[in-house]
């Protein structure tokens, strides 16, 4: 399969197939290294350090919805230590 640098899949799913696909995406969290494929390519990332995430949930009108935002920087900013100079 090529190579990828997006990966979107859409589809209608029970909940347990849903719960398997979460369950998977925790696993690869867990190793440090997540693989997305479909029979168009493989989209592969590899995590470390510490990962920003954002939950939301929505309850309008017949929908009820909840999204699950997970990012990271490929090489993490390192930061100073050290508190600055300041003179006064």
């Amino acid at each position: 399969m090529k190579s990828k640098t997006e990966f979107k899949h859409e589809a209608l799913l029970d909940p347990s197939d849903i719960q398997d696909l979460l369950k998977a995406i925790s696993k690869g969290l867990g190793k440090g290294k997540l693989e997305f494929s479909d029979d168009k390519g493989t989209l592969s990332l590899g995590s470390q350090g510490l990962l920003y995430v954002k939950v939301t949930a929505s309850d309008e009108d017949d929908r009820q919805q909840f999204d699950i935002k997970v990012r990271w920087e490929k090489a993490p900013k390192t930061l100073s230590k050290k508190p600055p100079k300041i003179e006064s």
